[in-house]
C-alpha cells in the first residue's frame, strides 16, 4: 500500500500551492509599469491585476480601482483570469477527493485498495488544476514580454503556487497501490503423510 507519509506531504504541498494560487489571483501586481516625470515627486508606478488596477505614487499614496466590467481587461488578462479560476476550482476539487482517499482519514470505508485509488484520482485532478494555472501564467508572461511590461509580485506568487500544486499532485498520483503478484504454480508440498512404499505387510 501507499506510504501515508508521502500522501500527507503531497496533500499539504498541494494545499499550500492552492493558497498561493488564490493569493496570486487576488493581488493586483500582475503587470507593472512606471512613469517618472520631470520631478521625482511625480513618479508613479502603475499596477494592473485580474480584478483591479492600482497607482502607487512616490508620496506613498495608493489608489486602486476595481474593474467595473470585464471588457476593461485586454484579451490576455481575460484569458488568465478565466484559467486561474478554473485551475483553483479544479485544484480544490482534487484536494477534496484526495482527502477522502488518504490512508490517514476514515472517509470512504475500510477498503484500503479503493481509498488508495481515490487518492491517486485526487492527485491527477490536482495535476490538471496546477497545469491550467501554469498555462495561464505562461501565456500572460509571454504577452508581457512582447509589450515590454515588468512582472509584478503576483506572477511569482502564482508561479510558486502552481509548482507546489503540481508537485503535491504528482506525489499523490505516484502513491498508486501495486497488486500483489499471485504465483501461477501451486505451493510445493512437504513430506506426504501415509504409508511408505518401502513398507511391507507381514501376515
Amino acid at each position: 500500500m501507499a506510504n501515508s507519509g508521502v500522501q500527507l506531504l503531497g496533500f499539504f504541498l498541494s494545499l499550500t500551492g492552492v493558497v498561493g494560487l488564490i493569493v496570486g489571483t487576488v493581488l493586483p501586481q500582475w503587470k507593472m509599469s512606471a512613469y517618472i516625470g520631470d520631478n521625482i515627486i511625480t513618479a508613479v508606478a502603475m499596477y494592473q491585476g485580474l480584478w483591479m488596477s492600482c497607482a502607487f505614487q512616490s508620496t506613498g499614496q495608493l489608489q486602486c480601482k476595481i474593474y467595473d466590467s470585464i471588457l476593461q481587461l485586454d484579451s490576455s488578462l481575460q484569458a488568465t483570469r478565466a484559467l486561474m479560476i478554473v485551475g483553483i476550482v479544479v485544484s480544490l476539487s482534487g484536494l477534496g477527493v484526495a482527502c477522502v482517499g488518504m490512508k490517514c482519514t476514515t472517509c470512504g470505508g475500510g477498503d484500503k485498495l479503493r481509498k488508495s485509488r481515490v487518492a491517486v484520482t485526487g492527485g491527477v485532478v490536482l495535476l490538471v488544476g496546477g497545469e491550467d494555472a501554469a498555462r495561464a501564467e505562461f501565456n500572460l508572461c509571454l504577452h508581457l514580454i512582447v509589450l515590454s511590461f515588468e512582472f509584478g509580485a503576483a506572477v511569482f506568487v502564482a508561479w510558486g503556487g502552481s509548482l507546489l500544486d503540481v508537485l503535491g499532485g504528482a506525489m499523490l498520483a505516484a502513491s498508486c497501490p501495486r497488486k500483489k503478484q499471485v504465483s501461477k504454480y501451486p505451493p510445493v508440498s512437504g513430506s506426504r503423510s501415509g504409508p511408505s512404499s518401502s513398507t511391507k505387510e507381514y501376515v
